[in-house]
């Protein structure tokens, strides 16, 4: 049965006061500065003046659900305690959500894995055999609306490759493999490499990828340098500084990349066939999920997309952590979910969140941050990969929407009834924050309580 998507009410954006620095091939939107006058400056007579700065949204994915043992939190505010997995979150605790007892009850009682994976995002059934069928994801319906506005509608990105084939339960592995669908039968396509993913951002085409994006827009920062505020000036040196510090990153990747098509050419097989580093993809995972999140967060800043998906480790995830002194692959590992092995698995993912939310934060937008006027959500499509249960499952969130999410709290729906613990409730209740108005969505048609 076809899904239709609901009507949409689009609430009309706010005037930019984004300041541009354009190259050769090449536009880069530059943080807020505040000593540049701009017709937004001041918002408009009735608009709250958090709307004068864009909301983002980004999900960021670890499969086959977390340690239960040590995946809590308690109390509020500077009170609020945290378990030994959601320890990374502790400096800026006071800006995330820690949300229990939220299900999606389309995917219970219809196998393991892939049939709790394929709709987390959508809460629209999916079906077996070889036509995949489900729903429009939560992102890429953002991504519709506010994505009109930036140069990308989203980044949809992965630390690890797609499966192919089906489960056993005659699920495809694609469901496992994609959390971005862009429609009910295509989900968005994961891009994995790094340097892709930086030059799809910059603009980067043909040899202008030999060319540093900040060589390209060197004249008009100096120029730019010399009219602004010293405040502001610090500003847009240290954002250069990042872009900076990332694209070496990023050069180093392409390189690798490079040589893994031609080892693919020589071996007379595809490149994405090949395990990393073969593949040319950063042998170590630290590296890879940084340099992701980096990426991201420099969209975010640039205003180059407002909206973004991480799929950190995959559902079936056969990713290696010999730095986490763990021998097992995430799968197996996730088989003993309370064992001190897979809670460093669980806290290494966690603390990508914790990564990006920092650097978001590191980041002045008029009176708060970019994280201030964003919201990363981290969760699972299991709570404990043991027993394959997702009767619940882990989420947080990280930032306060331009002050419409209220933040330092722990939300407990567990008690609440099937009816008022749904995940496309609090979906729904993010997207009014985001500007969009659906009278439903995947199997909700009314918002999570005391968001």
């Amino acid at each position: 049965m076809k899904q239709d998507r609901p009507s949409v009410r689009r609430i009309a954006p706010a005037v930019s006061r984004r300041t541009f620095l354009r190259g050769v091939g090449v536009t880069m939107a530059l943080p807020w500065l505040e000593s540049l006058p701009t017709a937004a400056a001041t918002p408009a007579a009735g608009m709250d003046a958090a709307v004068a700065y864009p909301k983002r949204f980004a999900v960021l994915f670890m499969g086959n659900g977390i340690n239960p043992t040590h995946w809590w939190a308690k109390g509020a505010g500077a009170d609020l305690e945290l378990g030994r997995s959601l320890q990374p979150l502790e400096p800026i605790k006071g800006k995330i959500n820690v949300i229990n007892g939220l299900f999606n009850k389309t995917a219970t009682g219809q196998g393991i894995h892939p049939a709790m994976t394929g709709n987390l995002l959508s809460g629209v059934p999916i079906q077996r055999g070889a036509i995949i069928h489900g729903g429009i994801s939560v992102d890429q319906v953002l991504a519709n609306h506010v994505g009109q506005e930036t140069l990308q509608p989203s980044m949809v990105l992965a630390c690890e490759q797609p499966m192919t084939g089906y489960h056993e339960t005659n699920f495809s592995n694609a469901y496992s493999s994609h959390i971005s669908w862009q429609s009910a039968d295509s989900p968005v396509p994961n891009e994995m490499y790094p340097s892709l993913a930086f030059d799809s951002l910059f603009e980067n085409r043909g040899s202008l990828r030999n060319v540093s994006v900040l060589d390209r827009v060197k004249e008009q920062a100096e120029k730019l340098g010399r009219r602004i505020s010293s405040t502001d000036r610090t500003k847009l040196e240290e954002y250069l500084a990042s872009v900076r510090s990332v694209e070496r990153g990023i050069e180093r990747m392409r390189d690798d990349k490079a040589k893994a098509e031609d080892r693919a050419r020589d071996r007379g097989r595809p490149v994405f066939t090949m395990k990393r580093p073969d593949n040319g993809l950063p042998e170590d995972l630290r590296d890879h999920a940084r340099l992701m999140c980096d990426i991201i967060a420099l969209g975010f800043q640039t205003d180059k997309t407002r909206v973004a998906s991480l799929l950190l480790a995959r559902d079936l995830s056969y990713l290696y952590y010999p730095f986490l002194d763990v021998r097992d692959g995430h799968h197996g590992a996730s088989h003993n979910d309370t064992s001190d092995g897979y809670e460093r698995i669980a806290r290494f993912h966690l603390s990508q969140l914790a990564y990006l939310a920092k650097r978001l934060d590191e980041m002045p937008e008029g009176d708060g941050t970019v994280l201030d006027h964003s919201c990363l959500m981290f969760l699972s499509n299991m709570w404990s990969g043991t027993k394959h249960d997702n009767s619940k499952v882990p989420i947080i969130t990280a930032g306060g929407l331009g002050g419409t999410l209220k933040t330092g709290r722990v939300l407990d729906y567990r008690d609440a009834g099937d009816d008022n613990r749904k995940l496309c409730s609090l979906y729904l209740g993010l997207m009014d924050r985001m500007g969009v108005k659906l009278d439903h969505f995947g199997d909700a048609d009314s918002r999570l309580a005391q968001l």
